[in-house]
């Protein structure tokens, strides 16, 4: 049987998105649009040989070459935009509902009738499509990152201690695209000075020397003082000529694009940041969508949350639900249900166990831990030992995605920034989720949930969701 695969593209490293990637994605734009024409035709009209449907035959066959430029207008083919991040699915939408938009003036400006179900049917046709296809070039993209290809040559340029953060989270997160191949410094003392296993080739006057020396696609300008505005702009100008991308990081960290906005005062661009809305109408909105789908899904679920309470039963003695004391919002305590996937009395014998435990920081966390029960390792594997946590939910105790639910014994230990986590209900996802769940530090897992206090949204909420299937998928850092 003949097998549908997608074109293949990239080169063994460098140069992050390829030429051959973006044809990829214009070939699959193109067929999106032959496939919804043809078929928002049919299913539109009974039969195309009567003479008022040949227009509509025309416009089916010319619509991948017009949902190629609405595309390009739009956009979506920048590599600014391609990989990471919702921008270019964003695009891709907007291309649509402008593609619409054209459709319906053009159409009343020449008096021209249009059957409105064939509009209706074919654009968004093609844009669900083609969102469909995004995504799963998206998917291969990253896997050839996490391969080593496609990834653009970074030099660094900053302090050690924040260029040794950049290079681990770029480690961790190949899927961004970029690794950094060599590291400049305020200034250089020893000859064979490193970084993160990294060599440093120079202090910041020899920035570009050393782009020109490793063949960089990007520089990356972390914050710190010595760089100022003039600095900046002299670095530009000699990264210009050869087209080598630059990419500033400001001071602010971990504050999302809506909340900043560049405003010029006095000749000079200054950056405006909003605080972030922790309550207000937004945040209703949120509850009331949290408690319903929670609804939904404990109505849904229950053949499975009566066979897993059964598994555990025979699997092991003990209650089926695990009861234990969490911290919610403004340090209010609640009980957290969770299914039970450990022996009965696991807590006493949490204190034998601490010798081996493999976190860096309050939480205590054993890959291979011998108190999880057999059914209980499929549980988390799988994640479905938080499903009554949703009874948590319906409650208004937590949300469907927020910070992890500590213990008192970890807020206890909180440092001051730490506590920043507790002005907002803890959630059964979150950014922790889907970045690593059980694999992240201490210190990694308090950062993600600050910067998703930080930059809350509906639209962000709806990403980690998404993001959470696939890592309950694959199981990636769950034990």
């Amino acid at each position: 049987m003949y097998q549908f695969r997608l074109p293949a593209f990239g080169r063994p490293s460098g140069g992050g998105v390829t030429v051959g990637y973006v044809l990829a994605m214009a070939s699959m734009d193109g067929l999106c649009g032959l496939i919804a024409g043809p078929l928002a035709l049919v299913l539109r009209f009974d039969t195309v040989s009567r003479p008022f449907v040949m227009p509509y035959v025309v416009a089916s066959l010319a619509l991948p070459f017009v949902w190629l430029v609405s595309m390009a207008l739009a956009g979506t083919y920048e590599e600014r935009f391609i990989g990471v991040g919702p921008d270019e699915f964003r695009r891709v939408a907007n291309a649509g509902i402008c593609l619409a938009a054209a459709v319906a003036i053009g159409a009343y400006s020449m008096k021209v009738e249009v059957a409105r179900g064939y509009v209706v049917l074919a654009i968004p046709l093609t844009t669900a499509l083609t969102l469909l296809s995004r995504y799963r070039l998206r998917k291969r993209l990253h896997r050839t990152r996490a391969q080593g290809r496609n990834l653009k040559r970074v030099v660094a340029v900053g302090h050690a201690s924040v260029v040794e953060d950049l290079v681990h989270q770029l480690r961790r997160q190949a899927y961004h695209g970029f690794r950094v191949v060599a590291v400049c410094l305020p200034s250089v003392t020893e000859p064979d000075a490193q970084v993160a296993g990294l060599p440093v080739l120079g202090d910041f006057s020899s920035v570009a020397k050393v782009v020109d020396l490793m063949r960089a696609d990007c520089v990356a300008v972390l914050a710190c003082p010595e760089i100022n505005g003039t600095a900046l702009r002299r670095l530009a100008w000699e990264l210009e000529e050869d087209a080598v991308d630059l990419i500033v990081a400001p001071a602010l960290i971990d504050v999302a694009g809506p909340r900043t906005s560049i405003r010029p005062i006095a000749g000079l661009p200054l950056l405006h940041v909003e605080h972030p809305r922790l309550g207000g109408a937004r945040h209703v909105v949120k509850s009331l969508y949290d408690r319903i789908l929670a609804g939904l899904l404990l109505a849904l679920s229950q053949p499975l949350l009566v066979a897993i309470a059964l598994a555990i039963r025979l699997d092991s003695a003990g209650p089926v639900l695990f009861r234990q004391t969490r911290v919610g919002k403004n340090g209010v305590a609640f009980t957290v249900y969770k299914f039970r996937t450990m022996v009965q009395g696991a807590e006493r014998q949490k204190a034998g166990l601490l010798e081996h435990n493999e976190s860096d920081g309050t939480l205590f966390k054993i890959k291979n831990d011998p108190r999880i029960t057999q059914i209980g390792a499929w549980l988390r594997r799988w994640s479905v030992d938080e499903l009554p946590q949703l009874i948590n939910v319906l409650r208004g105790e937590m949300s469907l995605v927020g910070p992890r639910p500590p213990l008192p014994q970890e807020v206890a230990e909180y440092g001051g920034d730490a506590h920043r986590r507790l002005v907002v209900k803890p959630g059964m996802t979150g950014l922790w989720q889907v970045s690593g769940r059980s694999d992240l530090s201490w210190e990694e897992s308090v950062q993600l949930d600050l910067r998703y206090v930080e930059n809350w949204s509906l639209l962000l909420d709806l990403q980690i969701l998404w993001k959470t299937w696939n890592a309950v998928v694959f199981g990636k850092g769950a034990y």
